[in-house]
């Protein structure tokens, strides 16, 4: 779903690429949008402020966030693991940091959030859950690495329109963490309401 807003901020750990466009844009449109941002989020969020540089791609994308918001065949638990698993796989961290704080507020178990790197020998998952993460690692992969099997075993628990929702989150995920990565947008600190774990499986 960024760096830091204030970007001479001193963090802990590796230091913070910078974002690899400006994000200081200052017109009457821009201020616009960021007072409704900070309303609904708190802050400005960094993806919003690179989109900013180009006005067509910024309303596609609000478009389809806003089409993708009405998605609600699968239940919310699988759609929030499906879009933590594609950020991970991407490396996106601003992805990882919202979509946890986003899901948390939406009362996903932080648990099943927190341990998305170990899912393969976690106990928080279900059958179902850790098929749908398994769906999504192997659907973000370069190239592609889903199996009929896996297919299968989703249709064993999914209706098709489910399975279908399924893929369309994953893409629309890979959409965001490839646009954020690829523009060098890092955490933006909502990770401080909702610690973030960011580990390694082993």
């Amino acid at each position: 779903m960024i760096a830091i807003t204030l970007h001479d901020r001193i963090v802990e750990g590796p230091p913070q690429p910078a974002a690899r466009v400006p994000l200081d844009l200052d017109g009457p449109f821009e201020r616009a949008a960021g007072w409704l941002a900070r309303r609904l989020y708190g802050k400005v969020l960094d993806p919003l402020r690179v989109a900013f540089h180009h006005r067509p791609a910024l309303v596609s994308m609000l478009a389809l966030e806003a089409s993708a918001s009405r998605w609600k065949k699968l239940p919310l638990t699988l759609q929030a693991l499906a879009v933590i698993a594609s950020a991970r796989e991407i490396g996106c961290s601003w992805c990882m940091d919202f979509g946890y704080w986003e899901h948390h507020h939406r009362g996903v178990d932080p648990h099943k959030l927190r341990e998305i790197a170990s899912w393969r020998s976690s106990e928080v998952y279900s059958p179902l859950e850790r098929a749908v993460i398994e769906y999504s690692v192997a659907a973000t992969a370069t190239p592609s690495a889903v199996t009929d099997q896996m297919v299968a075993t989703l249709r064993e628990h999914l209706s098709d329109a489910q399975v279908v929702e399924l893929a369309a989150l994953i893409s629309l995920e890979n959409y965001r963490s490839r646009t954020n990565a690829g523009l060098g947008l890092t955490s933006q600190g909502f990770k401080e309401d909702c610690d973030v774990p960011w580990v390694e499986a082993t």
